[in-house]
């Protein structure tokens, strides 16, 4: 999760371009859209999602991996932790 109002910022505005691009998805289905145009707007929107889905990431192991006072067992716990997102993110 975006910690800093920065960050939370950006990932808002990502959102509202990503619920754009799904509104206009939706019209183009609606509206009987060639396969082609179609098809370019959901890689657009895989790939706006997985941008967002990097940011959320990236925050989110630098926020687990920046605590020096952490005990190895608390450690291992946020390894474990990333690597069940980072799986989840890839299926």
């Amino acid at each position: 999760m975006p910690h800093s109002p920065t960050e939370k910022k950006k990932a808002m505005a990502r959102v509202r371009r990503i619920r754009g691009q799904l509104d206009a998805l939706e019209r183009a289905l609606a509206e009987g859209a060639d396969c082609a145009p179609v098809l370019q707007q959901l890689a657009a929107v895989r790939g706006a999602v997985n941008g967002l889905m990097s940011e959320v990431l990236e925050s989110h192991l630098r926020e687990e991996f920046a605590q020096p006072g952490a005990s190895p067992r608390q450690r291992q716990e946020g390894i474990d932790a990333a690597v069940a997102l980072v799986r989840s993110y890839l299926k």
